[in-house]
């Protein structure tokens, strides 16, 4: 049985509906579910984390693939279904829990002390929930150090705007993010018709390979540098930073600060990449 017959099984016998509050599209093409397993790479060594697992099509892959799976889930009517469907496997750990409020790093390690079992990665593989995507990219790559991949379908705008260019209207926080914590690659676009119901967009999938490539004096400050430059993205950089307090800095601290890293006066924040970002930091 295909994942499309499944699903209509799965629905049809508890009477369920795709839940809008929680932005649920239920993914239901066999050869998406695949790639996003294969590109993820999973094997019997890693510890898996999908958030948002819904009907459990996605799991299923993981499942039969994975040391271990985490599986944090909102809505408490895919709890019975997930719970029900993979009831002969005795691999994963469900939560009923929102994701932002986790501590995966805390939970990956009691899972290990469980199982008795050092996995060699732990890795989030999922159909990301699209209302709330950035903030969860953001809590992965910023709060759980033991997370080493991410691999995670995403709209494919918000995708572009994790690899994007300067001088793009892409370009921006998030792509910073992105690139100041790892290594992005755009898998494969995802067609509407690959769900049900259809969302109004195209998806993407999306590779996140944690790389700490770079040496910055505050991490503390280049986020917060990063943020205030483009709370008011058509303003100059550094009026932005002025009237959004940065450091507290005056417009002239500003200015000479630029000028002591060699950037414009004049520059606007999509026209600077992460290196001068962290420039500016390092030369405070």
């Amino acid at each position: 049985m295909n994942t499309l017959s499944k699903t209509k099984k799965i629905i049809n016998k508890f009477d369920i509906k795709a839940n809008k509050r929680y932005g649920q599209n239920f993914l239901i093409d066999d050869d998406i579910l695949q790639h996003i397993v294969r590109a993820a790479d999973i094997t019997i060594e890693d510890l898996v984390v999908e958030i948002g697992p819904g009907l459990g099509n996605l799991t299923e892959y993981i499942l039969d693939s994975a040391g271990y799976t985490l599986l944090i889930e909102i809505d408490k009517k895919m709890i019975d279904i997930l719970n029900d469907r993979f009831k002969e496997y005795n691999n994963y750990m469900l939560l009923n829990e929102d994701i932002l409020k986790v501590d995966i790093d805390k939970i990956a390690n009691e899972i290990e002390i469980k199982q008795n079992t050092k996995y060699k990665r732990v890795k989030v593989v999922a159909n990301l929930p699209y209302y709330i995507t950035t903030p969860i990219i953001f809590k992965l790559l910023q709060d759980e150090n033991n997370i080493s991949d991410i691999t995670v379908m995403v709209q494919k705008e918000v995708a572009q705007r994790m690899v994007a260019h300067t001088n793009t209207k892409d370009y921006g926080i998030l792509t910073l993010m992105v690139e100041y914590f790892c290594d992005a690659k755009i898998e494969i676009d995802v067609p509407k018709s690959s769900f049900i119901p259809e969302p109004n967009v195209t998806s993407a999938v999306i590779c996140l390979k944690k790389n700490r490539k770079y040496s910055v004096k505050s991490e503390k400050l280049l986020f917060e540098l990063i943020h205030k430059a483009f709370a008011q993205r058509r303003k100059k950089m550094i009026n932005s930073l002025e009237s959004n307090k940065f450091n507290n800095m005056t417009k002239k601290e500003i200015e000479q600060l630029f000028t002591k890293c060699n950037i414009d006066i004049n520059v606007r924040a999509e026209q600077l990449d992460l290196k001068q970002y962290i420039d500016i930091i390092n030369n405070m």
